[in-house]
């Protein structure tokens, strides 16, 4: 008997994030490191460990995702109402 997570339909994860946010997480960092030791600018790893941290997912929902959904709801999203008398 084999026992999958979710019947195959969950994202891959590792540790706390996906591995998409992994690979940019690592990608990011690398050059980060470089921006640091080559031109001292240390901005770009101040973002990534801010991306990291956004993105640490617990129960299948990070800080970003609802970050995002605020602002579709908020500000992109329209909302429509619809009032009318039924008497």
């Amino acid at each position: 008997m084999y026992i999958y997570p979710d019947n195959l339909k969950a994202r891959a994860t590792l540790w706390l994030w996906q591995l998409k946010d992994i690979g940019i997480i690592g990608v990011c960092a690398l050059l980060s490191i470089l921006a640091l030791t080559q031109a001292g600018f240390f901005v770009p790893i101040v973002f990534t460990a801010v991306y990291a941290f956004l993105t640490i997912r617990f129960e299948d929902t990070s800080i970003l995702d609802f970050i995002r959904y605020a602002c579709a709801f908020f500000f992109v999203g329209q909302q429509f109402f619809e009032w009318r008398y039924t008497g």
